[in-house]
């Protein structure tokens, strides 16, 4: 048997990974592939996410700002991003606030509304983590991937030994480098797919607090006749020339008695 070291050109080196995914056939070519589609996807999946995840930020930043300086909540609604996560949010309130008065039943507003804002909350939340589950299988999956590809080196290693009949480092050189390669891959594919889940994660929660914050404020303004309405900060405010505008009193004055001026007039009807 011909050892890679007297095939391989003068200068390339005989047990680099192409060597030695060849010497394994095509099981380690399977294996190998394998951990390559799994990494591609996982990056796949943190890319998209990122994406969705920024797109969704976006929209909160505006609408904290320019929706609650529209004159209607349907004029707010078109300020935010079509088919958005803010947008459906208002969406769905507006159709529930619409709802309730066909009802037949007696039912509270408070509580038809709350339903309704936390079953587009749910809606919302359950498409966000979509992917995320591929991410876990991933990191939970990939070093036994290349835990596979390292007894098959090991195995082929003890299977040169054993047609030699002695252990010489020709023999098993080759198989050994082959099982070490594959237990890089695995951890190179799995580590990088256990911290994007995680980071994922983490920024899924402060954006469904974001959601959660905001249709609260929604549902207080609505079930209020528009009495109630978070605060905003002017664009004064955040320069520091004076603070947070006060939120509108239910007799649509400031807390001075003064009128409210046109800065932060807030949605007065749907």
């Amino acid at each position: 048997m011909t050892t890679p070291a007297a095939t391989a050109p003068q200068g390339e080196n005989p047990y680099g990974i192409i060597q030695a995914l060849q010497q394994g056939g095509l099981l380690a070519w399977t294996i190998f592939l394998i951990l390559v589609i799994m990494s591609a996807s996982s990056w796949y999946v943190l890319f998209v996410k990122l994406f969705e995840q920024q797109k969704i930020i976006r929209d909160g930043r505006r609408a904290r700002s320019a929706f609650w300086q529209a004159g209607t909540l349907r004029d707010g609604a078109q300020k935010l991003e079509k088919n958005g996560a803010y947008r459906q949010i208002v969406d769905d309130g507006i159709v529930a606030l619409e709802q309730h008065d066909k009802l037949t039943d007696p039912v509270d507003q408070h509580d038809w509304m709350l339903n309704s804002l936390a079953r587009s909350q749910g809606a919302i939340a359950s498409r966000l983590s979509n992917g995320l589950a591929w991410l876990a299988t991933v990191g939970s999956t990939a070093p036994f991937v290349g835990l596979l590809g390292t007894v098959i080196g090991i195995y082929r290693a003890l299977i040169n030994i054993g047609l030699a009949g002695q252990a010489s480092i020709d023999k098993v050189a080759g198989p050994v480098g082959e099982s070490l390669i594959m237990t890089a891959l695995g951890l190179a594919v799995a580590v990088p797919a256990v911290l994007a889940y995680n980071w994922l994660m983490r920024r899924n929660k402060s954006i469904i607090e974001e959601l959660a914050r905001f249709a609260n404020d929604l549902h207080g303004y609505m079930v209020s006749g528009g009495a109630v309405k978070p605060q905003i900060v002017t664009a004064a405010a955040r320069g520091g020339t004076a603070g947070a505008a006060r939120p509108a009193t239910p007799s649509g004055t400031t807390a001075t008695g003064g009128a409210i001026g046109a800065t932060n007039p807030g949605p007065k009807k749907v």
